[in-house]
């Protein structure tokens, strides 16, 4: 069974309270039970973890290199500021896509620069909750190609 780490930054533990207009009124929980039950249906393992922490965030991507074929990372503001998360993300050599709840393209002009979409496949965003749902079918059958 395929296993995929479904990673997400500071603040996103905020969702459901947080800008609803950018970023939806599901929280959190919300979006890791609905990407739970489309990973049943796909036949796969998710794991779920959210830090306001870099160092955090950065421990849990090296240790999915033990166990995990994927990475699904929505590493929030961390996106445009963090050379030590694109790193490790780069560093471990597991598939990732970068994921987003809103449009980052239409927002602010420091939010449109991503440190981290160099060293994953693609980036999905603007699709609120949905763009973890587009990133995971998009990963499994890009796993599944690999085979």
């Amino acid at each position: 069974m395929k296993s995929i780490l479904i990673l997400n930054g500071p603040n996103l533990n905020l969702l459901g309270k947080r800008e609803p207009a950018h970023y939806g009124s599901l929280t959190l929980e919300e979006i890791n039970q609905r990407l739970q039950t489309a990973a049943h249906g796909l036949g796969i393992e998710v794991r779920f973890y959210q830090s306001n922490q870099e160092g955090a965030l950065i421990d849990q991507i090296q240790a999915a290199a033990e166990w995990a074929d994927g990475v699904i990372i929505n590493p929030g503001g961390y996106s445009h500021t963090s050379v030590a998360l694109r790193d490790a993300i780069s560093s471990v050599r597991l598939p990732a896509i970068e994921v987003h709840l809103s449009n980052i393209a239409a927002r602010e002009e420091f939010r449109q620069r991503s440190l981290i979409a160099p060293v994953c496949l693609g980036r999905i965003s603007g699709l609120g909750w949905r763009s973890y749902t587009a990133a995971l079918m998009a990963l499994v059958e890009i796993l599944n190609d690999a085979e």
